[in-house]
């Protein structure tokens, strides 16, 4: 049983061992000073929501704080090295809300030491796993910046999927990890329903993960990104570009804008030229034309997978075009682009214009409004384009020659 008058002088004597006002208090939890009034008089208590900054600045544990006493031992603790058993398990608790999923093959939820899925398929005959790891690079720095904590969980998702599809897998389970300085319980609570939310539009689940409290590794406020998947696919059915051919077509799926790469160059950008972040492109603000979520394929590209009318597809991330479509085009072969059919989206013309970046540059930074390619037969081409077309804009951006260069390009951007 709780005794507020105990917490209360608890508080009050912590408070005052450190020189501080209620006032002061007050304003290092962004709360009035009455609330602190309440909880010193004992008639109220602070809320879960606030214990944790509470315990922080007052150099105790949440433990403490609620007991109204400091531990008889002088000893160390995790509590005072930054890690609050008692808070952080009901971050847990809120988590395994988000992590609920009708999906049958996920047998257990949040608790156990490790995630069980079913990978039992009876109309594959020869299955074969499809695994990777990804994290949303230096947007994810913006995005905690800014305020799009839930957005920069689906670039992750996304960009994630899109990885795996690119050989006709079907995903099906994501692990994520969150490592941060100091576990803040609504920051917690956005970033995994923003996981598990990415994962159930990409048709996955998110079965389990680890959030790592690392306080005197990361900084407080900070939090990375990371996660894996598991995706499958019958092995006779692997799109790996084996089937690539001379004549085939190279169609681009449009991007909506940066994705999850050259972001690098846009901070360094936005350093130099602070006033940008308002500035309007097609009616947004750049910041949010730049944190527009990573574009994501597989509901436009999965049912295209159990035929034969994709010989192969890239991923169009760090690199551009030239750095992944590369990874598919079999030796002796060339995917010969003409850079003037490429629709260039305004928020790069505008990143090219005030950065001063060279065409080169640009190609190898970002995706510049292609974000997917795909390789066709000739005579599939009109079919493929009509079906993605559907979710996406789809066009023909070069073929495939007899060539020593795996990739090359003709023509020039056009910019305007």
């Amino acid at each position: 049983m709780l005794n507020s008058t105990k917490i209360g002088n608890f508080i009050m004597q912590k408070r005052k061992n450190l020189g501080m006002t209620q006032q002061q208090l007050a304003d290092r939890l962004n709360v009035s000073f009455q609330a602190i009034s309440k909880w010193e008089n004992g008639t109220s208590y602070p809320n879960i929501e606030i214990l944790r900054d509470l315990a922080v600045v007052l150099d105790v544990s949440v433990d403490e704080i609620l007991a109204g006493s400091e531990k008889e031992t002088d000893g160390l603790s995790y509590s005072k090295a930054g890690i609050d058993i008692t808070y952080t398990d009901t971050i847990k608790k809120e988590m395994a809300v988000h992590l609920e999923t009708q999906d049958p093959r996920v047998l257990n939820g949040l608790g156990p030491f490790a995630s069980l899925y079913d990978i039992n398929f009876p109309e594959i005959k020869d299955p074969v796993l499809v695994l990777k790891s990804e994290e949303p690079g230096s947007k994810q720095k913006l995005a905690m910046e800014y305020g799009y904590t839930d957005s920069i969980c689906h670039d992750m998702i996304n960009h994630l999927v899109n990885d795996i599809i690119v050989m006709g897998a079907k995903p099906l389970a994501v692990l994520d990890t969150i490592v941060c300085g100091n576990a803040e319980k609504d920051t917690i609570k956005t970033l995994v329903k923003g996981v598990a939310d990415a994962c159930r539009e990409n048709e996955c689940a998110l079965v389990g993960g680890e959030t790592s409290i690392q306080p005197l590794v990361v900084d407080s406020g900070v939090y990375v990104l990371t996660s894996s998947i598991a995706g499958i696919v019958e092995r006779s059915k692997v799109i790996d570009g084996s089937a690539i051919e001379e004549g085939d077509c190279v169609l681009a799926i449009a991007s909506n804008g940066l994705h999850t790469n050259g972001y690098s160059l846009v901070r360094l950008l936005m350093d130099k030229m602070p006033q940008i972040k308002l500035d309007k492109i097609d009616g947004m603000t750049f910041i949010e034309q730049i944190m527009k979520p990573h574009t994501p394929y597989y509901p436009a590209l999965k049912a295209l997978f159990q035929g034969d009318a994709i010989h192969g597809m890239a991923h169009i991330t760090g690199g551009g075009i030239e750095g992944n479509l590369c990874r598919v085009i079999p030796e002796g072969l060339s995917a010969v682009i003409d850079l003037s059919k490429i629709k260039i989206l305004n928020i790069f013309k505008y990143i090219r214009s005030n950065g001063n970046i060279s065409d080169d540059e640009m190609l190898r930074t970002f995706n510049c409004g292609v974000g997917f390619n795909v390789v066709v037969p000739q005579n599939r081409k009109e079919e493929v384009i009509r079906h993605i077309r559907q979710t996406y804009d789809c066009y023909e951006i070069g073929r495939i020659e007899k060539g020593e260069k795996k990739i090359a390009f003709h023509g020039r951007l056009e910019w305007v």
